[in-house]
């Protein structure tokens, strides 16, 4: 059963269209990616899953419920959607501690752990202010999967990785689809696309096409 499901998207700023008639499937445990080039409409595709944005025709379906109408926005779900935000004068490990209390189903040795799976120390005393990109960008990683989701929409999760960087973050992204979890990722990265999807669309103009 299909566990993603976006029917006949489209999307419409004013006379601007900038997603057109856009029709995929994801089942679960499956990595999908999604290439083009900026403005192609991939970011506002995955903000519109989200529902952090509403359609303008069409529909969404997470988990079988529609985003918009039955739910605001998916019930297990983990994003990374340009650059993480996060309270800079703060440390990494406090700026997850807020989040998570946010839920209160979090402990702290839950967040410890996955912030180590990121690839940083739990126990780093420098504020997130002076982290390296990379850094950040590992931290929003650690954030996208601390509440364990069933679906991952993952934008450009490898920005400011060094070689090192991003090898640990495809090993944790290949070893979240072996749990089950449903993953879409955007990268510019062809290397990045061809070692960790089960299938990739390519987007330009708004359209949408399976390679």
């Amino acid at each position: 059963m299909d566990y993603v499901e976006i029917c006949h998207v489209t999307k419409k700023f004013g006379e601007d269209t900038v997603l057109c008639d856009i029709h995929i499937t994801m089942e679960k445990g499956k990595v999908y990616g999604i290439s083009g080039n900026n403005g192609s409409g991939k970011t506002v595709l995955m903000k519109c899953i989200c529902g952090f944005l509403p359609v303008t025709t069409g529909n969404i379906r997470v988990g079988g419920k529609a985003i918009g109408r039955e739910i605001d926005f998916p019930e297990s779900i983990g994003v990374i959607i340009e650059t993480p935000g996060f309270l800079t004068n703060l440390t990494g490990m406090r700026n997850l501690e807020i989040l998570a209390g946010l839920r209160d189903n979090i402990s702290k040795d839950e967040i410890r752990s996955v912030i180590r799976k990121a690839g940083l120390d739990p126990d780093l005393k420098k504020s997130v202010a002076k982290y390296s990109l990379g850094m950040r960008q590992r931290l929003g990683i650690a954030q996208a999967i601390m509440e364990d989701p069933e679906f991952l929409i993952l934008d450009e999760p490898f920005n400011g990785l060094d070689k090192h960087g991003v090898a640990d973050i495809r090993d944790l992204i290949l070893g979240l689809k072996k749990q089950g979890k449903t993953i879409l990722l955007a990268s510019h990265n062809s290397e990045d696309i061809r070692i960790l999807c089960d299938k990739v669309f390519e987007m330009d103009g708004g359209r949408i096409k399976e390679l």
